[in-house]
């Protein structure tokens, strides 16, 4: 009797081939200025690692790594680069203005005096479900020289419906020289999302679990969201606490220009490390709702918490501009008998 055989399409043989694929490592140079991410094929982040400080004006532009996020259909970030209002936020990115360092304050959030430096080549790590780039990062002091240390690590995965993208974020933080003290306060510190410059400031909303939370007066929220409309289309972010961040962990999410993250304190110790975990959702349209940004956090959290009321506030309203007062130029003075005119 003649052995079975069935026919093996090329489609099938390709899948399991791809199945078969172990996950993939390569180290993507840091030049030209970022590392692109993708994850299924899809553009999902840059990262931009660029550093020049040959003139006051590239450095400013290139003191800080941070992470662009695309849209879904990976063709545009969404998120802020240098320039604009504010040029030190940009994208997801992290920093303190209040470094406390050898008897002295660094400032490590518009970086004044210093700047975050990657060093040597991203790592990008790819599999069949998400997509892992690692760097590591020297925070300078006024010399140019480390007094941070830090391993930071962007994990992006395929996200449940209606989202369309799921991002943990991992520092490690490493206290080389001696002790820092990590300080400065919610707008100023932290982790932080900040979208781009052009969206409608006038439809950002945020979201948070509980009953009529205020967010000024909360700490240790297990997350916090906005929605903002950008080129006319609306999206939404979730940004996520671990429970091991440090306790007292406060926010900031309320601005109509659309920043938003969470300000943990910490002291390290001399040759000591923290560890920070963050993770990011993000959705076209209308916030998810409550159970499903539940289940994202649980899965996070390793958690089973129930699902939260939710609390929905409109970013505040900038004051208007002051009037100009009166004015102190004195009128011309008359000219001289007998002078020209």
């Amino acid at each position: 009797m003649k052995p079975l055989s069935f026919p093996i399409s090329r489609a099938s043989l390709a899948l399991a081939c791809l199945l078969s694929v172990p996950a993939r490592s390569h180290a993507a140079p840091t030049t030209p200025e970022a590392v692109d991410i993708r994850l299924a094929g899809r553009l999902v982040g840059r990262y931009v690692t660029a550093h020049d400080p040959s003139s006051p004006a590239r450095r400013q532009e290139t003191y800080k790594p941070f992470l662009h996020v695309f849209d879904a259909a990976g063709r545009e970030p969404v998120t802020k680069g240098p320039g604009g209002e504010y040029t030190h936020h940009r994208g997801i990115f992290i920093g303190w203005m209040k470094i406390g360092f050898e008897g002295r304050t660094l400032d490590r959030w518009q970086m004044i005096g210093g700047e975050q430096v990657v060093q040597g080549a991203v790592e990008v790590r790819e599999a069949e479900d998400k997509t892992t780039a690692t760097s590591t990062v020297h925070w300078n002091d006024e010399a140019g020289s480390p007094f941070i240390v830090e391993k930071r690590s962007f994990t992006f995965h395929t996200a449940p419906a209606p989202a369309y993208l799921m991002l943990d974020f991992e520092s490690t933080l490493t206290a080389p020289r001696g002790a820092v003290t990590l300080d400065g306060d919610p707008e100023h510190a932290g982790i932080h999302f900040r979208p781009s410059d052009g969206i409608d400031r006038k439809a950002t909303a945020y979201l948070f679990p509980g009953n009529e939370t205020n967010v000024r007066k909360s700490s240790d929220l297990p997350w916090i969201g906005e929605n903002f409309t950008l080129g006319g289309k609306s999206y939404s972010v979730l940004q996520f606490n671990h429970p091991e961040n440090p306790k007292g962990t406060r926010s900031s999410a309320y601005r109509d220009y659309g920043r938003i993250g969470m300000f943990p304190k910490a002291t390290i110790p001399a040759g000591g490390s923290l560890v920070l975990r963050y993770r990011f959702l993000l959705a076209e349209g209308s916030f998810p709702g409550p159970s499903v940004i539940q289940s994202v956090g649980n899965a996070f959290t390793g958690k089973d918490d129930p699902v939260p009321a939710v609390t929905r506030r409109q970013a505040d309203v900038p004051p208007p501009p002051k009037p100009p007062g009166p004015s102190t130029t004195k009128p011309p003075a008359a000219p001289a008998p007998g002078s020209a005119p």
